[in-house]
């Protein structure tokens, strides 16, 4: 799958060069620059191949074909709640039951594989590029690059709002900013502790249903299960986490979805946010305001 993209020079670069235009202006990264010009017709003016040293004009037209190899995993017909689709991003509502990436522990059944297969239906394929992944059991709202034009414009540019739901008489609103390490490399489990990354997380109460508080949560950091060990690091484990202390009622998964992602389109330049309610499962329990 090659991703064509076409650009008109702006008054602002009339007489300087195609690469300084390409860096400033499309934010190609000198990786992809130094690819496409191995890449037969990989940059062009006006429609004919150009070199990055030549000059350009107010009005010209740039094109840049960004190669976009093809998946390597194995498509399934899972289906997906996609929230938005264009050439550059799928935004996928994902199940808390998904996992994203392929593991010993899941093959064939995760958001990878289901993303493939939703491609694959409309004549397409390209590698799995997931823009912050969200853990097996959080549901929400993932951002799935098309290109690694894409993917690298966006990295660390996603904002995003969490919903989590925890037990107890937690305070309206706090910061947790402690560091993050991983005790055992051979496990997936995190803790907190001086010899950590530093990680910050600031939550807020915007609901109470009986012993349960909802929780609107926003990071400044994205370290691996962040949100489950902060909260548990403070006594306040999220519902259904039985990874890190918390309640196991019959879901299966711990209350944590991505509500709200907000960001700048990667190649249009538009102001975009998405919206997601929480699943069924999440809003029951805290109807029922208890575990």
């Amino acid at each position: 799958m090659i991703r064509k993209l076409r650009f008109t020079v702006p008054s602002e670069y009339d007489g300087k060069r195609a690469e300084s235009f390409l860096r400033s202006e499309v934010k190609l990264s000198t990786r992809l620059i130094r690819s496409l010009k191995r890449t037969e017709n990989g940059i062009t003016l006006n429609g004919e191949p150009t070199r990055t040293v030549d000059i350009i004009r107010t009005g010209d037209v740039i094109g840049v074909d960004i190669p976009c190899p093809d998946s390597d995993i194995p498509p399934s017909n899972t289906p997906l709640d996609i929230v938005f689709e264009d050439d550059d991003l799928i935004i996928v509502n994902k199940s808390p039951f998904l996992a994203c990436h392929p593991t010993h522990n899941h093959q064939g059944d995760t958001l990878a594989n289901a993303l493939a297969g939703h491609l694959l239906s409309h004549g397409k394929s390209t590698a799995f590029r997931a823009v912050g992944r969200l853990d097996k059991g959080t549901s929400g709202l993932i951002v799935c690059a098309l290109s690694r034009h894409s993917a690298a414009r966006l990295q660390g540019n996603i904002k995003k709002e969490y919903l989590a739901v925890t037990e107890g008489d937690i305070a309206d609103s706090g910061t947790i900013d402690r560091p993050i390490f991983r005790p055992d490399p051979g496990k997936t489990l995190r803790a907190v502790g001086d010899s950590g990354d530093r990680a910050v997380t600031h939550w807020q109460v915007v609901g109470r249903s009986g012993s349960l508080a909802l929780l609107r949560i926003r990071l400044e950091t994205g370290r691996t299960h962040q949100i489950r060990v902060h909260m548990a690091s403070i006594g306040f484990p999220l519902i259904g986490d039985d990874m890190y202390g918390g309640k196991l009622p019959e879901l299966g998964h711990q209350l944590l979805h991505c509500a709200r992602s907000e960001f700048v389109h990667p190649v249009t330049g538009d102001a975009l946010c998405f919206e997601a309610d929480p699943p069924e499962d999440m809003r029951r329990v805290l109807e029922r305001g208890k575990v």
